[in-house]
């Protein structure tokens, strides 16, 4: 049975907002060129200026790109791409870079009329969209499920689009691009044998992944865990009675022992489930916080995409399988 639901996204309250930003953007194009973007210390001059929309492309194309180049991402730890606007600042990071990156598949629903924008002027790409789309996780209505970074090797597909477009942008770097990408992606492949190892230990009967909202579907695909989000794919989704209902039911049913909150969606929503339950006389706890839509801060293993993996990974095998060896 699939317990994970959904409603559309929800757009036209940002639509007027988006057009506004296209033409501030167009405005700074006009008196701002692309060309030898140099920081202010000199120390950026020659270096491609990538920008990215979330850090799970940003940082692995820092280290693919290594001193070749230099990468800003827009959406730091805690913030939630499905609900973010671009600020006027963000056109001005997005003017000056030299290629831009972003989830695409609907993630960052409201920065996409800028992206096309931009796009016009210089190699704008939307990673996500390169898979095919019987890669892809459809739910009902027909809306895809974006969150591709939580299949390890779907990720690498996509950051390998990337690749490709630092490659054309400087083919002077090709072979560097490919030999650190290379090395990247067998990191990659190391973490997921762990994760499948580690994971395959919890009892099937425990086998549920409780969170806050719908971002875990590759992951509960990839590892056999089956996944309920209160809310649908996207944060905007509205959170009824019957949803928090529901969730208690499939709990008591199961006995699932622990749901989880995520960093970037207010705990509120899961509150209420335990709430909820206590008064049925059901006890739950909260197994962790898990990165789902960003990573944690710059400078800790959890900001990195290869860290904030594995956290996830022993953070739900200790809370539904008890720490059992």
């Amino acid at each position: 049975m699939k317990w994970r639901r959904l409603i559309l996204f929800k757009k036209g309250l940002t639509v007027m907002f988006g057009v506004v930003l296209v033409l501030i953007f167009a405005a700074c194009s006009e008196s701002t060129s692309n060309e030898g973007s140099t920081g202010a210390d000199g120390e950026s001059e020659g270096k491609i200026h990538i920008v990215t929309t979330i850090a799970q492309i940003g940082e692995p194309l820092s280290i693919i790109g290594g001193e070749h180049v230099e990468v800003k991402s827009l959406m730091g730890p805690s913030i939630d791409p499905h609900m973010y606007n671009a600020t006027q600042g963000d056109i001005s990071t997005l003017d000056g870079a030299d290629m831009i990156f972003y989830n695409g598949l609907d993630l960052e629903a409201n920065m996409v009329k800028i992206f096309n924008q931009i796009g016009q002027n210089k190699p704008v790409l939307a990673i996500g969209e390169t898979l095919s789309e019987d890669q892809l996780l459809e739910e009902e209505l027909g809306v895809i499920d974006p969150h591709i970074w939580f299949d390890i090797d779907l990720w690498k597909q996509a950051l390998e689009s990337a690749v490709e477009e630092m490659k054309l942008f400087a083919p002077e770097h090709a072979d560097v691009f490919e030999e650190n990408s290379q090395r990247y992606f067998e990191e990659l492949d190391t973490l997921q044998e762990d994760a499948q190892h580690k994971l395959s230990e919890i009892p099937v009967e425990k086998r549920y992944l409780i969170t806050a909202h719908d971002a875990f579907g590759y992951f509960g695909e990839k590892f056999d865990i089956e996944v309920v989000g209160l809310q649908g794919l996207s944060t905007e989704d509205e959170v009824g009675v019957s949803d928090i209902n529901d969730t208690i039911a499939l709990i008591k049913e199961y006995g699932v022992p622990a749901i989880f909150v995520e960093s970037s969606v207010p705990r509120e929503r899961i509150e209420s489930v335990i709430e909820g339950a206590a008064s049925s006389g059901l006890e739950v706890e909260v197994g962790g916080e898990l990165y789902s839509d960003a990573m944690g801060e710059d400078g800790t293993e959890e900001g990195t995409y290869l860290g904030m993996y594995r956290y996830n990974v022993d953070t739900i095998y200790e809370a539904l399988a008890g720490g059992a060896e």
